[in-house]
């Protein structure tokens, strides 16, 4: 008696191994495509840092104050989903904005690379260069939470993890690189290199599988889908399962950072050269698909409301080992500068990715049918401006405490003020669901009376939706 084994075949397993369960398509490729650009532009991460501190001379709460606000294309993302669906260009929706997307970058990093030689000037090519990559990542967001949406709650999260991972592994592919091509070539030549990588999204947008619109779809008003959308999105937010959970992590996520003075110090104080400092990043993009993968295989049915929590609370102790470098107590111990560093940076960085996964897969089930897109880039233009804000409270902190370029002496406590800010937000945990809001939300909406406005759109074609060279977050 013989038994037929089938064996899988080498694509089953790529699926479900490396994808997460994913079926490979064109479309899972040009979404990829856009989240590993955004990773890969890390390459001139560190020398735009040493471009505005040592080429411009700025100072740390001035670099602070910069990040926060190349931050605002990530804080109207809406906009340009209400663009993208309103303004069809050729009748497409999706496929011109990606190739626009990625002139708009490669035309911003060549402007850093040539002409750019003052504090206002670099503002406006960094602004230019997010406002690229949050255009790209409004499309890319879109066909992530339509898939997202029709997952089962055991598979939940597998998306988000394999968008997130492919953009860590582009973070892994420049990170060494990104130093170590900082000690041999200028500035200018890594923003000319990285003016490349945008156009990768300019390419793979003609392989974005889209159904133009027919005439009498073109001839319809815009202010009709705009209204609609507007109507839709403030029916959804009414719903205190959909704005609760909203404003704690706002909270949470808008609390006071020292990275920009905690940069200062690592190069003007601890006389960390760009080589090193490039190895530290590759450690950290590990670090990241090391959190990414702890998430996916052992947490993602842990309850928001646990996961967030203590992911809090040991990021905030562990985040006060930074104390021990601040202070040089690490010397006193026998343990390199550079040694420690890596080895708490490897740390904090698994565990923030871990404290910062179930943000995104309840961002994405907290988005009710018909309005994902939108909803979900109004939900990341709030987290991003939870960012611009924290960046800002960090820069008036650094002012505030005295931290320059040469004098450190009170950054221990603009690092225990940060550290125990973000324990905050934790008395409103309540706010996050229990468990899975996806079926509670779409049974609250379709209680609402419907809204009797035409809207122009295809099925599939609608506009959907974390860059600034590293001074800044997704």
């Amino acid at each position: 008696m013989f038994i037929n084994l089938k064996m899988p075949s080498l694509k089953q397993i790529f699926q479900e191994k490396i994808l997460f369960g994913n079926e490979l398509n064109s479309e899972l490729v040009g979404i990829l495509t856009v989240y590993f650009v955004q990773g890969i532009l890390g390459l001139a991460r560190l020398a735009v840092s040493f471009f505005l501190k040592d080429d411009l001379g700025l100072s740390p709460a001035q670099v602070a104050a910069l990040t926060g606000i190349s931050a605002l294309p990530w804080v109207i993302k809406p906009v340009f989903g209400f663009i993208s669906d309103g303004l069809p260009i050729f009748g497409y929706r999706r496929r011109p904005y990606l190739i626009l997307s990625g002139f708009l970058g490669a035309a911003a990093w060549l402007a850093l690379a040539t002409v750019v030689n003052n504090a206002w000037a670099a503002t406006i090519a960094i602004l230019f260069t997010s406002l690229s990559v949050a255009i790209s990542d409004v499309i890319a967001d879109s066909m992530v939470v339509e898939r997202a949406r029709k997952e089962s709650l055991g598979q939940v999260g597998s998306l988000q993890s394999l968008t997130w991972g492919v953009s860590a592994l582009g973070g892994l592919t420049t990170a060494y690189l990104s130093g170590l091509l900082l000690q041999h070539f200028s500035k200018e030549t890594i923003f000319a290199i990285t003016a490349t990588f945008p156009l990768l999204v300019t390419a793979i947008a003609f392989f974005i599988t889209e159904e133009k619109l027919k005439q009498e779809q073109l001839d319809q008003s815009a202010t009709a889908s705009i209204v609609k959308q507007t109507q839709q999105l403030w029916g959804a937010i009414k719903q205190k399962s959909i704005w609760l959970p909203t404003l704690f992590v706002f909270l949470w996520q808008a609390t006071p950072t020292a990275d920009s003075a905690f940069f200062f110090f690592s190069t003007n104080e601890l006389g960390f050269q760009p080589e090193f400092l490039g190895r530290l990043r590759l450690v950290t993009s590990l670090a990241s698909l090391a959190g990414i993968w702890v998430y996916q295989r052992f947490l993602k049915n842990v309850p928001f409301r646990v996961i967030l929590g203590w992911s809090t609370v040991i990021s905030a102790i562990l985040g006060m080992t930074a104390l021990i470098l601040v202070t040089h107590t690490n010397r006193l111990l026998g343990i390199d500068d550079q040694w420690f560093s890596l080895g708490d940076s490897l740390i904090l960085t698994v565990m923030g990715q871990i404290a910062f996964m179930p943000v995104l897969v309840l961002s994405a089930r907290l988005c009710p049918p018909g309005i994902e897109a939108t909803l979900f880039a109004l939900l990341m233009s709030i987290f991003n401006l939870s960012g611009l804000i924290s960046h800002e409270i960090g820069a008036l902190l650094t002012q505030y405490l005295g931290v320059t370029d040469t004098n450190f002496d009170n950054l221990w406590l603009l690092v225990v003020i940060t550290n125990l800010s973000t324990l905050l937000p934790l008395p409103l945990i309540k706010w996050l669901p229990k468990g899975d809001p996806k079926a509670d939300i779409e049974q609250k909406l379709n209680k609402l009376p419907p809204i009797e406005i035409f809207e122009h759109r295809t099925p599939g074609s609608m506009v959907e939706q974390p860059f600034l060279p590293e001074i800044l977050p997704e």
